[in-house]
């Protein structure tokens, strides 16, 4: 119970059994745990990191080094560990990728700020130097980019394989396998303003994931991949030069809204009554033929009267089509959704050079291939176990997110640590020219970035005080700027040379969120829960005192 004292009288201020840190206790507290999340994170980073393995309470198994995923599946509780999880969403949202970056980083500019705070510097000035640090980290970020453009492929694989590094998927040729259909994908669905600005809408890449074949196998699909199965067993099981008609329809008696009761008294009465059901969905599917349509896609339910007259017709159909996949069709075959059978024209049907059944996996899809200008795309991902294609999945969203950050922004940085040595080399030397006590969280600030080589050195086995003194050395020279932590070959070297750049957009972001997210760690300074320890949505057992292992 939480207590005040006001002129030495008792002042009660929060219910029994609330907790109540205040003051250092809270900032210590903070800090331990937002370090304690990057410390779970932390060996992933690389191409080297290692893996986690993540059981849920139903026993499902998650193995992966994709930081937003960790944190997601980690399940914690303390509040400071849940804003580090909103920061590895925002960056997974954002750009795609960097996420185990940015908790690192985050980790690592409050544990500066820890040492500063031990040494009497208020927080508002670790926080006022850490705002200037990041906006002259952009300002040298910006001076060290180099452009890159959506021919660019060379470049573009690099930044795809650089996303990919650190994922268990396969060999160096499945990884380019892989980068060449997302490039291919995003070439596909971009679109371009009036003044030549490139836009990715990557919910326009739709990814299908299958269990069997192997990750080699995972293919491009220039159409949508439905899956779903076609209506009726006499239906075509392939159509080719498909006519598609997309409908918001109900090829169904539609029943009444309120309750109806129909008396039938003989049965000529009620084969009289069938027939006219029979009547009506035979003219629905008479209407659809009318149009030229062969391939019919609903979002609604089809009757069983009206599949058999589809099927005499010759038109393969299929139902119950989700609202975000008929979107898709849309885009790749050009038609319109329609509402009413009365409209369906000819204008209105899409094209398809192939739809077709196939059974994968002992289950049926639908291909929808061989469009002719598709605006929407698939990526079909195979692999031997669930486990496998799912952390396929996880690094195709990590390189669509890469990719379409370096097009849309139009430059690149080097990667292997190397970016973050020279803007924090650059920040040492702004760091003097500020003078007074912000110059101290600039140094931290510039600090906390040579984390990500010196964790990329241990994950390959390297000394990493070395390796940073190393690294530090050859950039204070004109022609070490692009020099970093080569994990393959266990030593420093040109990581332009070696092919490991990552987009300039991610970077900024890394920095940016990380750095937010200390400043609201920092300010705080008292922690109220005001509902019983370990109850349901309060604070962890144990309380706010005790941070994460």
């Amino acid at each position: 119970m939480a207590e005040n004292n006001f002129n030495g009288q008792r002042v009660l201020l929060l219910p029994e059994g609330s907790d109540r840190l205040m003051g250092r206790d809270a900032q210590r507290t903070n800090i331990a745990v937002a370090i304690a999340v990057a410390n779970a994170v932390k060996t992933t980073l690389g191409p080297k990191g290692m893996d986690k393995m993540l059981v849920s309470d139903l026993g499902d198994i998650t193995i992966t080094n994709d930081g937003a995923t960790i944190l997601e599946e980690m399940n914690v509780e303390h509040p400071v560990a849940k804003i580090m999880v909103d920061v590895a969403k925002t960056q997974d949202t954002e750009v795609g990728d960097g996420t185990t970056s940015v908790i690192i980083m985050a980790g690592s500019f409050l544990k500066g700020a820890d040492d500063l705070i031990e040494q009497g510097i208020h927080p508002t000035i670790i926080i006022r130097g850490y705002k200037m640090a990041a906006e002259k980290a952009e300002e040298i970020l910006n001076g060290i980019s180099e452009k890159i453009n959506i021919n660019d492929t060379k470049t573009l694989e690099k930044i795809g394989m650089v996303a990919e590094g650190s994922k268990n998927i396969g060999n160096e040729d499945t990884k380019k396998h892989i980068t060449e259909i997302a490039i291919n994908a995003i070439k596909q669905v971009m679109t371009k303003d009036q003044d030549g600005k490139i836009y990715v809408d990557k919910d326009f890449i739709k990814v299908e994931k299958k269990a069997g074949a192997s990750v080699a196998n995972t293919e491009l699909i220039n159409g949508v991949l439905i899956d779903k199965e076609i209506a009726h067993p006499q239906m075509p099981k392939k159509v080719s030069d498909g006519k598609i008609a997309l409908l918001d329809v109900a090829l169904e008696i539609e029943k009444t809204e309120t309750d109806a009761r129909i008396e039938i008294t003989s049965p000529d009465q009620m084969q009289s009554f069938l027939q006219q059901e029979e009547k009506m969905l035979k003219e629905m599917v008479d209407k659809i033929a009318k149009s030229g349509a062969n391939v019919v896609f609903t979002q609604k339910g089809i009757d069983d009267v009206a599949q058999h007259y589809m099927a005499k017709a010759g038109i393969m159909a299929a139902r119950r089509i989700k609202r975000s996949d008929m979107e898709k069709l849309a885009k790749a075959t050009g038609a319109k959704m329609v509402t009413s059978l009365d409209d369906l024209s000819a204008s209105d049907l899409g094209f398809a050079g192939i739809i077709e059944e196939r059974k994968i996996s002992g289950e049926q899809m639908i291909f929808v291939e061989k469009c002719k200008d598709p605006k929407s795309v698939s990526i079909f991902i195979r692999g031997g176990s669930q486990q496998v294609i799912d952390e396929v999945d996880r690094s195709i969203t990590d390189l669509l997110g890469a990719l379409t950050t370096a097009i849309e922004d139009g430059r690149y940085v080097v990667g292997g640590g190397s970016t973050e040595t020279e803007v924090a080399e650059q920040l040492r030397a702004y760091a003097s020219e500020i003078g007074g006590r912000e110059q101290l969280a600039i140094q931290k600030f510039a600090d906390a970035l040579e984390q990500i080589p010196e964790v990329l050195a241990q994950s390959a086995g390297m000394d990493p005080i070395d390796t940073i003194v190393q690294i530090r050395s050859k950039h204070k020279s004109k022609e070490g700027k692009s020099y970093g932590v080569d994990v393959y070959k266990g030593a420093i070297n040109n990581m332009l040379e070696a092919g490991v750049v990552e987009p300039t957009k991610m970077k900024v972001q890394e920095i940016y969120s990380a750095s937010e997210a200390a400043d609201m760690i920092l300010r705080i300074d008292d922690m109220i829960s005001s509902r019983s320890k370990g109850g349901p949505g309060g604070m962890p057992q144990g309380g706010m005192g005790e941070p994460m292992e």
